[in-house]
């Protein structure tokens, strides 16, 4: 399938080897997984960065092979709250940015069409976490109260 906004194909990546349990030369505990993930949360710093720390600093090939949960199931377990999906932040990040780049550009019509495509991609995934149940079934994201929500 081509990428959802271009006339490309999208492009390929390396695929993960398939694996049933930690590697022999992985010698962090599950404890120790937990511990780090929530000092890590505490200091503000996202789900896929705190992947890509134990995966460099501390040679945790996958957290969910090492502790049997992703990352954002520990948070949740230990009682932290996650506001906002990963993807839909980031997303929501970016259509900020866009807009106040639009308020002093107006006529930029490349970021113009750049924004309506963010936009829709929000929409979009805001649609799919309301079925999982993820969001509210009320939740509707709106440009100008987009700002408030990006917190952490």
């Amino acid at each position: 399938m081509a990428k959802m906004h271009t006339r490309k194909k999208g492009q390929s990546g390396s695929t993960r080897p398939i694996r049933t349990e930690t590697p022999a030369w992985s010698t962090v505990t599950e404890e120790e997984i937990t511990k780090v993930t929530l000092d890590l949360w505490k200091q503000g710093v996202s789900t896929s960065e705190i992947g890509m720390i134990f995966r460099d600093k501390y040679g945790v090939p996958d957290v969910k092979l090492a502790t049997g949960k992703k990352i954002t199931q520990i948070i949740k377990d230990a009682g932290e709250e996650i506001a906002l999906p990963e993807d839909l932040y980031n997303l929501l990040e970016k259509a900020i940015g866009l807009r106040k780049h639009m308020d002093n550009n107006h006529k930029d019509v490349h970021n113009k069409r750049s924004l309506q495509n963010t936009e829709a991609k929000i929409r979009r995934l805001v649609k799919y976490y309301q079925s999982t149940k993820v969001l509210p079934a009320d939740w509707k994201y709106k440009p100008e109260t987009a700002e408030m929500l990006i917190t952490r």
